[in-house]
């Protein structure tokens, strides 16, 4: 694989030590001090990977990362930022940057994010290698199939021969003369069985014939009606059967054998026209040829990837195994509705830009298989043509790379919270400093009041503290349920103690609904409360938020139906729109800026899943919102095996 790298910098001290770490790695490095540089060396040398710095002088890294994949699309580029650019950061891989690494930068993520890189980089050129050999391999046995095909078109051939030769008339000679270069067995046969005339292929593979009766030439054949010459006397119509040939050097070969009757002027059979045509060579090549389908098949299904063949309305013809395994078969339905449950082709179609075009393209996508789960795919197309060089169909290769885009997401989110929890931490640490400024002044001064209430920020502060850091391990280590039977009245009677007061000094207004009989149910308490505490914080936030209105108000019911306790927490907030909602439990999502982890909602969901609930959202943007919390009254056996193996 090529080795050669463009390293992009300002700042010198940074080229010469990130150029000692690449070459001990084993890469050939080419340093650039700015973007203009960096293109023009990128011009002459097209390195594979290209690391750049994103904040630079002149040209930053974003623009040139966007002129480089304008100039070449498979070039892997790995951005270099620093903590303050993470929206640059997250920014770059829109524009397909490969990765991201911070300042200082490790080693170790140095080479990870390279690994990455060169991984792609193999994978492309491995689907090149795989689309290649199978262009060859269609276009060779496209040409042997079309030479059967002519084989089998003689057969055709002779019958309409034959056909003709029934108004035939004349010398024996005459009729000969058509049939002298013709790669058939070709003789004339009288009624008293005798072979009276052959043509010169006749003689070369069965010898001097004429005088000879017609049936000695079949190998299994020593009476009259074994001959078809003879067959065609007795009925007065022509034949076409199978026969074995036995040449004069003794070999035996299958034949098919045509057979007209020659009339005189009274309509009488006089003679009767025999052609023979060996089989041999097809028999031979059909053989060859079912065995090449059959290897071509093994190919086609061992491929590790997705194939399919489209004809122009994307209608799929053929896939290999594991299409089928991981997909409805779907041959005969269009590609977009298997893999994307769409009613219309995909924007930007490779297929049909390989139809349009007759070039391969490229393409990355998401795809839904038949498990439900979604899979990121690099698509890869490759015509197919027919004898004359028209484009029937295309070939699409699709390579799973979920797991590289997880990975990448997973350091991507790795990024995004260390720098949303310092964000959060930073918060913290102001409110600490303005709470312990109030304390010392309370004391200095003597005043009660600025201490009580430096006291409040104190312990609010350390409250807030002790949540991040309870988010964090429960993101960072998943703990098995710790499950007991608990009241659900005390339960939601100590969330509503727990939770009022601060509901009370935001200015809000809690309304709660506990309607009996509510039973016990089987939950690990701990999380449960510390999951509908997370909501019910969320309503608050939504509520201070709200500037237009006045009377904020939070609801929390609970009742039971049906084997579940269910939970309302609804508020008057500030609402949200639809792509707000359906991120709101996304790792690292916050809306409270430098307030939130991101984690308080995703932990929340999670908890309720890990008992086997569910959580739906009713929102609207100015109207407020509504969270239905579902938990069954005990826990399914599959969940509690579940915990209980992890």
């Amino acid at each position: 694989m090529d080795d050669r790298i463009l390293l992009v910098d300002d700042e010198d001290g940074i080229r010469t030590v990130l150029s000692i770490s690449l070459e001990d790695i084993g890469y050939t490095v080419h340093a650039a001090r700015d973007g203009d540089e960096a293109l023009q060396l990128f011009s002459e040398l097209r390195p594979p990977i290209v690391l750049t710095d994103i904040k630079m002088p002149g040209m930053d890294g974003i623009e040139l990362l966007k002129t480089i994949k304008r100039i070449d699309p498979d070039t892997e580029v790995i951005m270099i930022t620093g903590h303050g650019d993470m929206d640059l950061a997250i920014k770059s891989l829109k524009h397909e940057a490969t990765d991201f690494i911070t300042k200082p930068i490790h080693d170790d993520a140095l080479e990870i994010a390279l690994k990455r890189a060169r991984e792609k980089i193999l994978m492309r050129e491995q689907l090149r290698h795989y689309t290649e050999n199978l262009e060859d391999l269609v276009r060779e046995k496209s040409a042997r199939l079309v030479q059967v095909e002519r084989l089998a078109a003689v057969g055709q051939a002779v019958e309409g021969l034959t056909s003709a030769f029934w108004e035939l008339a004349g010398s024996l000679e005459g009729g000969l003369k058509y049939f002298g270069e013709l790669p058939c067995l070709v003789s004339i046969h009288n009624r008293d069985l005798k072979v009276v005339a052959t043509n010169p292929l006749y003689r070369e593979r069965l010898g001097e014939k004429v005088g000879r009766n017609s049936w000695e030439i079949y190998g299994n054949a020593s009476l009259s009606t074994a001959c078809p010459a003879g067959e065609t006397f007795e009925t007065g119509t022509g034949r076409r059967v199978q026969r074995t040939i036995r040449y004069q050097t003794g070999v035996e070969v299958p034949a098919i054998v045509h057979t007209a009757p020659i009339r005189n002027k009274d309509g009488n059979i006089e003679l009767v026209l025999e052609i023979s045509a060996d089989v041999t060579e097809m028999k031979r090549l059909q053989e060859e040829l079912r065995t090449t389908r059959q290897r071509y098949q093994e190919l086609f299904d061992e491929v590790p990837c997705y194939i399919s063949v489209q004809d122009r309305d994307l209608n799929l013809t053929a896939v290999n195994r594991r299409f089928s395994e991981d997909f409805d078969e779907g041959i005969g339905h269009h590609c977009y509705s298997i893999y994307k449950h769409r009613q219309e082709p995909c924007p930007n179609c490779p297929v049909l830009k390989t139809f349009e075009d007759g070039k391969s393209h490229q393409a990355e996508m998401v795809v839904s298989p038949r498990s439900g789960d979604q899979y990121n795919v690099l698509i890869w197309t490759a015509p197919i043509r027919n004898a004359a060089g028209e484009i029937t169909q295309v070939m699409e290769m699709s390579t799973n790379i979920t797991q590289i885009r997880q990975l990448q997401d997973n350091l991507s989110s790795l990024g995004l919270m260390i720098g949303s929890v310092s964000h959060g931490i930073k918060g913290i640490l102001t409110g600490l400093d303005a709470g312990l400024y109030m304390l010392e002044s309370g004391f200095s001064k003597n005043r009660q009041d600025q201490i009580e209430e430096g006291f409040d920020v104190v312990k609010m502060m350390v409250e807030r503290m002790r949540n991040v850091v309870s988010d964090i391990l429960y993101y960072v280590k998943e703990r098995p349920l710790t499950w007991e039977r608990v009241d659900v009245m005390s339960f939601v009677n100590d969330i509503a103690l727990m939770i009022e007061p601060k509901i009370r000094k935001e200015g809000l207004e809690l309304t709660c609904d506990f309607r009996r009989p509510l039973d016990e149910f089987e939950v690990d308490p701990v999380v449960v409360r510390s999951a509908l505490i997370n909501i019910l914080d969320n309503a608050i936030e939504a509520c201070a938020e709200d500037t237009v209105k006045s009377g904020h108000r939070i609801s929390f019911s609970a009742r039971k139906a049906g084997g579940r306790i269910i939970f309302d927490i609804a508020d008057n907030g500030i609402g949200m729109d639809a792509e707000r909602k359906e991120s709101i439990f996304t790792l690292f999502f916050s809306s409270k800026g430098k307030r939130g982890t991101g984690l308080g909602l995703y932990i929340a969901n999670k908890v309720v899943r890990q008992h086997g609930g569910a959580i739906r959202v009713e929102s609207e943007p100015g109207k407020g919102s509504r969270f239905r919390i579902q938990l069954p009254q005990t826990l399914p056996e599959s969940v509690k095996r579940l915990q209980t193996a992890g």
